[in-house]
């Protein structure tokens, strides 16, 4: 038997499973018993396999029977990834986490995250949303999904641009976050009230968001975190031509009449042997660069460098949130093959770097200790790295936004401390923010030992920090009872919170940190950031 609510959006079947019908299909969720309805593997646009590789999402295919939403979707496959059950390319899937009494006139905030992994996998995919429900005392709707990675998320070439699409990765996200206007009413959200949440390179997505089309308002959220925004290299088309030609290689397509249709037509095992990680041209592959596949300058969707959009108010105005991690560059020079020479670590990530930028650089980082168990330069490699690629993109971030929105912008530095990050010689690494931010268990991190213990406390900070922002776009009306007032950032007196256990506080933005800054933003139009 099937009973519906007044609106006839949301209805329960026999047994009180929650259905919602989405006009195209109706989903079977599931109830918890924490009393949050969950809607796992739900398709928001169709599968993009045979023609529709490398082009555009286009609307799910509607169906008449009832499909479950008890299980998570495959996610997408990405960089050097093997082909298995729940990762692969028919992978356009969205959850959503709703309090169990909603119905679609509740219109509850929504919190929308993007999942991070470089554009190459996704590697934060399908967190657990019940926990921040409930912790809203049931008042807001989360959202999470896969987009597109990889060579299957960001080929670029003149021959994808005519007969395909760019960025489809990052027109993934924006069908999903159309798909959000579209239906969260249907699951007690208002679509006016969206705070879109990324990390990495979630965040760095959402930066190409509130930059997208020249900043054009297409409605799709009211504000933003961006938790350790990851800039990496942003080169235009033709500069990615090499690429488009080592996969064709790669694949066996070189021959063919038209490369991209052959490419089209190759089993997804066949394209998987392309979309792996190269060199640059001119560039030895040892170390090899960290990214590889990545969004360019398509002129629509990416229309310049994020640093010159933001520098000239090409940009949404929304309340934001944004932030890093002390040591933003740790995880990805201790990864590094070759970490032991900086200036090879550097040119295999920023290649055409000229001899006077590598010397300031080196100049930027001297001194820094040697850490126990890591190569010689690990320790500048790191500062090095995590300043340019995460840190002075946020502090970027903030104060072009602060200027432009003033007092609705807050920035944050995480340094909560673990035994065992302190151990490997990570510090306060990348995104160690996220157990706190959903909860222990709930964000798929295995980094947590210590916020069940020394870090405990962290925890409920943090989450009301977050929470609070997504209900009233301010951090500070819904903060945890003991945590101070979070200050936002304000043009010429740049200060931040720090995070951190027992010591939670403001700090400014330490001097050496904004020289270094400076230093990085005179170097972007050589490393193209």
């Amino acid at each position: 038997m099937v009973s519906c609510n007044s609106g006839g959006a949301l209805c329960f079947l026999s047994g009180r499973s929650p259905l919602v019908d989405l006009g195209y299909t109706r989903y079977r969720g599931v109830r918890l018993p924490a009393g949050v309805d969950e809607y796992l593997g739900m398709r928001y646009a169709a599968p993009p396999l045979g023609q529709q590789r490398f082009r555009s999402p286009i609307d799910p295919v509607s169906t008449s029977s009832i499909e479950d939403a008890s299980q998570f979707g495959p996610t997408c496959i990405g960089v050097g990834e093997d082909i298995l059950p729940l990762v692969g390319e028919d992978c356009l899937f969205i959850n959503v986490f709703t309090p169990s009494h909603t119905t679609n006139l509740s219109q509850l905030p929504v919190w929308v995250h993007i999942q991070g992994g470089g554009y190459a996998s996704n590697s934060n995919a399908n967190f657990n949303g019940t926990n921040v429900v409930h912790q809203s005392g049931y008042d807001l709707v989360f959202v999470n999904f896969n987009y597109r990675v990889g060579a299957l998320g960001f080929l670029a070439s003149e021959e994808v641009r005519r007969d395909g699409d760019l960025n489809v990765g990052l027109l993934d996200q924006r069908k999903a976050l159309l798909w959000v206007q579209q239906h969260i009413s249907k699951f007690g959200g208002d679509p006016g009230h969206v705070v879109v949440h990324g990390d990495s390179a979630g965040a760095g997505s959402v930066a190409h968001h509130m930059t997208a089309y020249g900043g054009r308002d297409d409605g799709l959220f009211a504000g933003a975190v961006l938790e350790s925004p990851f800039w990496p290299t942003l080169r235009t088309v033709a500069e990615m031509e090499f690429q488009y030609t080592q996969l064709v290689h790669r694949v066996g397509c070189s021959e063919a009449s038209s490369t991209l249709a052959c490419l089209r037509s190759v089993n997804l095992t066949v394209l998987q042997k392309g979309n792996v990680v190269d060199s640059f041209p001119g560039v030895p592959l040892d170390p090899p660069p960290l990214w590889y596949f990545l969004p360019v300058i398509d002129g629509a969707v990416v229309q310049d460098q994020l640093s010159r959009l933001f520098d000239r108010g090409n940009i949404l105005k929304v309340p934001l949130l944004v932030g890093d991690d002390t040591n933003e560059g740790s995880t990805f020079a201790y990864n590094a093959s070759n970490a032991s020479d900086m200036s090879r670590f550097l040119n295999a990530n920023y290649p055409g770097l000229s001899p006077a930028s590598m010397n300031a650089i080196h100049d930027a980082y001297p001194g820094l200790h040697p850490v126990p168990d890591h190569a010689a330069y690990f320790a500048p490699a790191s500062a090095a790295y995590g300043d340019a690629t995460f840190t002075c993109p946020g502090n970027h971030i903030a104060a072009s936004m602060a200027d432009r929105l003033p007092g609705r912008i807050w920035s944050y530095r995480y340094n909560v401390r673990a035994p065992e990050m302190i151990d490997q010689g990570l510090g306060v690494p990348h995104i160690f923010e996220l157990s706190a931010i959903f909860g222990v268990g709930f964000a798929g991190t295995s980094e947590t030992t210590s916020y069940n213990g020394i870090n405990l406390n962290i925890v409920a900070t943090v989450m009301d920090y977050w929470i609070s922002f997504v209900k009233a776009m301010d951090p500070n009306p819904r903060r945890n009872s003991q945590a101070p007032y979070w200050d936002p950032w304000k043009p010429g007196s740049a200060r931040r919170l720090k995070m951190q256990t027992n010591a939670t506080g403001m700090e400014p933005i330490p001097q050496l940190q904004a020289d270094r800054c400076s230093m990085w933003k005179a170097l972007a139009p050589e490393m193209k950031v």
